[in-house]
């Protein structure tokens, strides 16, 4: 038998798995590494993070990556070598952290690669009828494996979207295994770039269980950050938004797109909720306002876009228990508003659960690579629109 065939199997017939899970999201801040150690698959996977960091990507990394986030038209010779070039990064940090943490490669069964995301274009979006949903991380697996030399999983979206999905959100698979109990209908809201959620009914009824996209997250905050003060690339501890006041003009032509009334489950990105989708907003209400007062109304619409879609959960999402993580969940605006407008929500964050919210979506990839190699049984979503009962991530070998 061929080696790395050989390895595959042995790593799929253990009775524990160390694995790797690497995620980069839409904010551009870095590459969080969470080093985990599984028993089990299905609903009766056991995890336990081991370690976890989030490596900063350098300012010359967000500038190489920006040159072809999101953008209609781009130098694509640039994506090319940047496939290779994001692959033996993310595969150089994978290192530097083990090293950190002073465990070997070898000590390690598997790293689950989300790569980083360049275009997201699902036909809510692109519109165009011949074509089906479509998505684009780059970071080649096979230099991640090369790089490490060891087994990677990656490239997990395009078997979403090859079997009917839209790509995203895909944290349903692994909130659902992890954190799903009965008795307690439970809603995992991830504010990163975009704001997510997906609901777990205290039923555990898998027809009840769906997760979506509801509206940007910190996306269009950061994107002014940074384009009004040089240097920030995010409103820490939201002391920008905290000075400002929220204008109801703007607030309301923000509000007006056809992404919010459309069903659950959907998906978007910053290919939709732009600073061009601001702008048009600005226009629109006649408004130009003072730094301080457009990072508050931005606040407020991500606030007020997830608290629509809490409140067409079931039961109007009250007494529904909210489990926060991601980015945004530091900006206390944000939080702040968000604990206003869903007063019958019960707010936690993943850490009650055993998970640091900071590492859930990394941990949630290696859930991913976790249930390709020994899972595959469990009934996630009863086969409901955007919930394709399918094993995702490409195999990598690291020889």
């Amino acid at each position: 038998m061929n080696p790395n065939l050989a390895r595959l199997f042995d790593v799929a017939r253990q009775p524990r798995r160390r694995i790797i899970g690497l995620m980069s999201g839409t904010s551009l801040d870095g590459l969080d590494v969470a080093l985990c150690r599984f028993e089990g698959s299905g609903t009766a996977t056991k995890v336990e993070l081991e370690a976890f960091t989030t490596v900063p990507y350098s300012p010359d990394v967000k500038e190489e990556i920006r040159r072809v986030f999101a953008k209609p038209e781009i130098d694509f010779q640039h994506l090319c070598l940047l496939n290779a070039w994001i692959g033996n990064l993310h595969g150089d940090l994978v290192r530097q952290c083990l090293a950190t943490w002073e465990v070997a490669p070898a000590a390690v069964d598997c790293v689950a690669s989300h790569g980083q995301t360049v275009f997201h274009a699902p036909k809510i979006l692109h519109q165009l009828a011949k074509f089906p949903n479509a998505t684009l991380q780059i970071g080649d697996g096979d230099h991640v494996a090369v790089r490490t030399g060891i087994l990677t999983l990656s490239d997990f979206r395009q078997k979403h979207v090859a079997a009917g999905g839209e790509g995203a959100p895909l944290a349903v698979y692994g909130d659902h295994l992890l954190f799903s109990q009965r008795g307690e209908d439970r809603l995992m809201l991830n504010l990163g770039g975009i704001a997510n959620f997906t609901y777990l009914p205290g039923s555990l009824d898998p027809a009840q269980l769906f997760s979506t996209d509801v509206g940007p997250g910190n996306t269009l905050m950061d994107a002014f950050v940074q384009a009004h003060f040089p240097g920030k690339s995010f409103d820490e501890n939201g002391a920008i938004a905290a000075g400002g006041q929220v204008n109801q003009d703007l607030l309301r032509a923000l509000l007006d797109d056809p992404f919010f009334g459309a069903d659950f489950p959907k998906t978007t990105g910053p290919e939709l909720f732009s600073r061009a989708y601001v702008r048009r907003a600005q226009q629109a209400s006649g408004t130009d306002l003072a730094p301080p007062d457009l990072l508050a109304t931005l606040a407020q619409f991500s606030a007020e876009g997830i608290a629509r879609a809490v409140r067409r959960c079931p039961g109007g999402g009250r007494n529904v228990h909210l489990y926060a993580s991601g980015g945004g969940m530091h900006n206390p605006v944000l939080m702040g508003t968000l604990r206003g407008l869903l007063p019958d929500c019960r707010f936690h964050t993943t850490d009650e659960l055993g998970i640091p919210p900071d590492a859930k979506e990394a941990v949630l990839f290696a859930v991913l690579a976790n249930e390709t190699l020994v899972g595959g049984q469990e009934n996630v979503g009863d086969g409901r629109p955007g919930i394709p009962r399918v094993a995702m991530g490409k195999i990598s070998f690291p020889r």
